[in-house]
């Protein structure tokens, strides 16, 4: 018997190897619903409603007599989205999957091990904070009246159309890559020893797809994530050896960092998350989904994303006041520092 899931949003960076994933299995017919992102590199076995989840009546009326085996949303941030796709989906669905963030696990963590355990609270990314929210309310929603949630936590994921990185300007990463390619320093939060764990989207696709329609998943979260973990001074030396540049970093505090770009929100995602040690126990999805070995290294992943990105002009998109604003925190620290020198 053919299973039936619906994805809301399903061509981003996670969802889209999801999506593409799901249409290979026999087992599954999945619909998207979205707005039409990327719609020409859905699989062709792939059902689109073209449909703006935030019109609930819209939405309603385009899912009218359907239900699913499985839906996951993978654009809610705030709970009123959720709260909307419950008074869909409610009676209409035999699993609800959401997807959350491991930010919004403790910070300042307790212990650099993470587990699902892990408290929830982030003081500083109002982003997280959000999230955790939204997972309150669809919690409450199981234990009070049994609707079938399954939290999501995925860390630093990203797919091959861009370099992942720590810090950037609103743009994305391509600057960065940009003043490697230029000979200049780039900017590296802290002192590049905090631990990472960045995730290729076909390996987290894997670990997804095993939750799905599984008996195991209802009420209960789960992070999923690669096995590997780097400093961030691996992380931007791999980057560098693909491009066949010589890296040159140049390390500035967080908490510098934070103050000085206000426009970036470092606050949140220096501080708030990628500044911290983090190590991420995989050992609750390996036991429900025992397909799930993430096989991507980070040196692999990042070769493909160099190759993608360098053969794709649209990816290049280059963001000059950044530039010209890591020039100006560089500046400073020198000058800082050379009068502390004095």
């Amino acid at each position: 018997m053919i299973k039936e899931a619906l994805f809301i949003g399903g061509t981003g960076t996670i969802s889209m190897a999801i999506t593409r994933l799901i249409s290979t299995k026999p087992d599954w017919h999945l619909t998207v619903l979205n707005r039409g992102s990327r719609h020409t590199d859905l699989p062709a076995n792939v059902t689109e409603l073209n449909v703006d989840i935030s019109d609930e009546e819209a939405a309603k009326k385009a899912l009218e007599g359907k239900s699913f085996d499985c839906v996951c949303d993978f654009i809610g941030f705030v709970t009123e989205q959720l709260e909307r796709d419950y008074r869909i989906f409610k009676g209409k669905t035999k699993q609800f999957m959401y997807i959350s963030s491991a930010s919004a696990y403790n910070k300042l963590p307790s212990d650099y091990i993470i587990t699902e355990g892990t408290a929830l609270a982030n003081p500083y990314w109002e982003y997280s904070r959000n999230k955790i929210a939204c997972e309150d309310f669809l919690m409450k929603k199981y234990r009070e009246e049994g609707f079938p949630v399954t939290i999501i936590r995925p860390s630093h994921t990203y797919d091959e159309r861009s370099i992942p990185m720590g810090v950037h300007g609103s743009k994305g990463s391509y600057q960065v890559i940009k003043r490697m390619l230029e000979g200049k320093p780039v900017i590296i939060h802290g002192d590049g020893s905090s631990l990472w764990t960045m995730t290729f989207n076909e390996d987290f696709a894997v670990g997804f797809a095993g939750l799905m329609g599984n008996c195991h998943a209802i009420g209960e979260a789960f992070q999923i994530t690669s096995s590997e973990t780097l400093t961030w001074n691996q992380i931007y030396a791999s980057v560098a050896s693909a491009l066949n540049v010589e890296l040159k970093p140049y390390y500035v505090s967080s908490y510098f960092l934070a103050e000085a770009g206000k426009k970036y929100d470092f606050t949140g995602s220096l501080i708030g998350d990628k500044s911290n040690s983090v190590v991420f126990n995989n050992s609750k999805v390996k036991a429900v989904v025992p397909e799930f070995n993430p096989s991507i290294s980070f040196n692999d992943g990042v070769k493909r994303c160099i190759d993608y990105v360098m053969s794709h002009p649209e990816c290049q998109v280059e963001d000059p006041e950044f530039d010209e604003w890591c020039d100006k925190v560089i500046a400073a620290v020198d000058e800082a520092c050379n009068k502390l020198k004095n």
